[in-house]
């Protein structure tokens, strides 16, 4: 059997068998999810919240901006605590100094460390003890938890209004004065808390750990680690090593059997005319850089609100633009620059590969860019709307703010966008027909780049999965398909096919290498990245099957990046093969830039977090956000850069290139990316998780922890790398720019020529 044959059985398999059991435990964590109460009543029959309160209650914090100001159970943004740990050792104190009232008349503070010691030896049984029951809807609570549940709600109704004794605070969870708009949404949504955190506390029937696997880490109330999350943590280590020794294997056998072909004398592409439709691709590009370009300067202000609260230089900018708007955009804008940058790719590269402008091509180019701009604008009008408490409950899921990190946009929004997607991969597929139809060397290339076509369009449509009312748990798991799977899987795949198709185009690879190369890459990718999407779950209601499954396979997403010096080295042939491929040296640096912060981002700061050992105390600290700038950013930002820079060659192919402008933007980016994560997010990210192992996940996490001189020093620190980051970015404009108002162009024109297949 031919080998392409095998590895496509091979893919064939692995998907289908990995999506069984990622959709299997789909229907597990539905049935095992945190129940939801119909009402939470004292054991004399006082009715403290019901099941609408709290879901009322879910529904104010996603319309005041959700994951973005804050986070529940690890998820969400790193200014503002937890709410969820924040509810349980604000509970848990207040149960403290009721018994200690109770037993010795005085203040819990003042009692000797071995009356504390006993008060919460007692206490923790009390916090951990499930009272729900499952016949009567009913969660019975003593009198003494209805006392401290109504002293932590008070605290919390203050704090979302306006009340002057929480000044300081809001101040600094950079939080606007009445951040929720009505008294009885702010006590609906203590509901919200409350429940959040009894699912983190409470033992699941006929278990010892609680619904979140003991998560986050309170000593008060007897949470801590697992013996499972000790278990996997090992267990997922041993998974990497087999990994990687059987990969070194396969390297070591199989890898440079076929020696590189003698590069053509001119550059092959060189002779390939633009159609219609390919020169429409431009906007796209120009607006990737406008996107990109927001989206810094919103990261920016959204870091400096971490210092100076609600101001912005001593400007009140929350009262306009909060610190949940400005996190929402400057995520959203991070997917929407990458993605549209890929977008455009493929509608570039699709005639080019196939030799074929289809009917209404560059119609339906120009109609996909308007309806992507209206997305853009209209979604976040939505957003500040929602967030500034000016579009009411009842259109805030459709058309506001749905409170999920990378997937806030209201549902209408949602929906287009899916539609927007069916779109391009209608114009992908017609583009491609020719192509697809044919049997040559190139049939599995082209297949792949279309099947990852077909995927980016229709696992989009995960984040319609959840309706308004699902349940939180259900949301996590939907959510993480979109920005996994979607984000982190098959545009990798898509820009694996195209990176290979062009290289082997350009002459420099042969086409059956490259085939089976990225057949066998897809495969290893797939291996740990389908199942490896419960890494993100550990902690999300989910049983301790999803522990296992999201270790032992996010363990293998690490194995193909313990080998990537040889993708690198490899680019980096590419660029010194022959003296015209000087034309691609931007595009391929761009590629060696994604090895390296695929191998440093994704790699080594991925895996810091990923076992579920270290990921129970690192969760929602800074981190998590050193792991997520740098993958983000680092792999498929460059990516999406290289693929731009390398339509650009083709788009304007007498221009000459500036090579001073790109190398100062090329190191500008990386230099930049490498200061934002050493000079604060890894130290600042050790401080914190130092915090946490001494004194629990909530202190790390608190205003008086973060509000340290240290703290706002290491925020600082970011100037210099964001800074030149932004030089970066603003050089890569001026260069794109530049290309159109001022090009400089070669003394003989190139690209004439009929229509051809690249």
């Amino acid at each position: 059997m031919d080998q392409t044959r095998k590895l496509w059985i091979w893919l064939g398999a692995l998907l289908a068998s990995s999506f069984s059991v990622l959709l299997w435990m789909g229907g597990e964590i539905h049935r095992e999810a945190p129940p939801m109460p119909d009402s939470v009543v004292t054991e004399q029959g006082t009715l403290v919240y019901t099941r609408a309160d709290i879901e009322t209650g879910r529904t104010v914090w996603q319309s005041m901006g959700g994951q973005q100001l804050g986070s529940i159970w690890g998820h969400g943004a790193l200014v503002a605590p937890d709410w969820s740990a924040d509810w349980l050792h604000r509970e848990t104190e207040a149960r403290l100094e009721l018994r200690a009232q109770r037993a010795h008349a005085q203040s819990y503070a003042t009692l000797s460390a071995g009356e504390q010691a006993k008060l919460q030896a007692e206490l923790q049984p009390a916090i951990r003890r499930n009272t729900y029951d499952a016949d009567s809807g009913d969660l019975v609570i003593d009198q003494e938890r209805a006392d401290a549940i109504a002293q932590v709600a008070a605290h919390y109704i203050g704090l979302f209004g306006a009340e002057p004794a929480s000044e300081e605070l809001r101040e600094a969870y950079a939080m606007k004065n009445n951040t929720v708009d009505t008294p009885e949404h702010r006590r609906q949504l203590t509901a919200f808390f409350f429940w959040t955190a009894w699912a983190a506390a409470s033992e699941r029937p006929g278990s010892t750990t609680s619904y979140t696997n003991n998560w986050p880490y309170e000593p008060l109330a007897g949470n801590t680690a697992t013996p499972s999350a000790f278990l996997w943590t090992v267990f997922s280590v041993l998974f990497m090593i087999a990994g990687i020794g059987l990969l070194g294997w396969h390297y070591a056998v199989y890898h440079g059997r076929d020696p590189a072909p003698p590069p053509p004398a001119h550059d092959p592409l060189q002779a390939l005319t633009i159609t219609p439709s390919m020169k429409a691709t431009a906007k796209y590009f120009w607006l990737v850089i406008a996107l990109f370009l927001v989206q810094i300067l919103l990261g920016a202000t959204t870091a400096h609100f971490q210092v100076e609260g609600r101001e912005f230089y001593g400007i009140q900018l929350a009262d306009v633009l909060p610190y949940a708007l400005t996190r929402s955009w400057h995520t959203q804008l991070a997917v929407l620059w990458i993605a549209t940058a890929w977008l455009g790719t493929g509608l570039y590269i699709a005639p080019a590969i196939s030799g074929h402008e289809p009917r209404y091509q560059r119609a339906g180019v120009n109609f996909l860019f308007a309806c992507l701009v209206l997305i853009v604008v209209g979604a976040f009008t939505g957003q500040w709307f929602a967030v500034m408490q000016k579009l009411g409950l009842a259109n805030n899921f459709w058309f506001g703010h749905q409170g999920w990190e990378y997937v806030d946009i209201g549902r209408f929004w949602q929906i287009f966008l899916f539609i927007g997607l069916m779109l391009w991969l209608v114009l992908m597929g017609r583009a491609l027909w020719p192509s697809l139809r044919r049997r040559d060397e190139m049939s599995s290339i082209v297949g792949l780049l279309f099947l990852s076509t077909i995927a980016i369009g229709l696992f989009y449509g995960a984040g319609l999965m959840w309706g308004e009312h699902s349940h939180l748990s259900m949301v996590e798991y939907w959510r993480w398909w979109v920005v996994h799977l979607w984000v982190e899987g098959f545009f990798e795949v898509f820009a694996v096919a195209v990176m290979s198709f062009l290289f082997v185009k350009l002459g420099l690879v042969r086409a059956r290498s490259a085939t089976v190369n990225v057949l066998f890459a897809t495969i290893i990718f797939m291996a740990g990245g389908v199942l490896g999407t419960f890494h993100h779950l550990y902690f999300t209601g989910t049983t301790t099957a999803v522990v296992a499954l999201g270790a032992s396979f996010s363990a293998l997403e690490v194995v193909p990046l313990a080998f990537i010096g040889m993708e690198a080295y490899e680019n980096w042939n590419h660029s010194q093969a022959t003296p015209w491929m000087a034309r691609y040296r931007w595009p391929i640096m761009f590629f060696l830039a994604v090895s390296f912060w695929n191998l440093v981002g994704a790699g080594l700061f991925g895996f810091l977090i990923n076992t579920p050992l270290a990921l129970y105390y690192m969760q929602g600290l800074n981190l998590t956000a050193l792991h997520g700038h740098t993958a983000l950013m680092g792999v498929y930002g460059m990516l999406g850069i290289g693929l731009l820079l390398f339509c650009l060659r083709g788009l304007k192919p007498q221009a000459i290139w500036s090579s001073a402008l790109l190398r100062r933007s090329f190191w500008s980016f990386n230099i930049g990316l490498a200061l934002m994560g050493l000079l604060t997010l890894l130290p600042l990210g050790l401080l914190q998780l130092n915090a946490a192992l001494e004194n629990g996940y909530w202190y790390a996490r608190s205003a008086e922890f973060m509000g340290r001189p240290i703290v706002d020093v290491l925020v600082w620190m970011r100037v210099p790398g964001d800074t030149i980051f932004s030089i970066g970015a603003l050089l890569l404009g001026w260069f794109v720019l530049r290309l159109w108002i001022a090009p400089r162009s070669e003394p003989q024109a190139v690209g004439v020529g009929v229509t051809s297949a690249v």
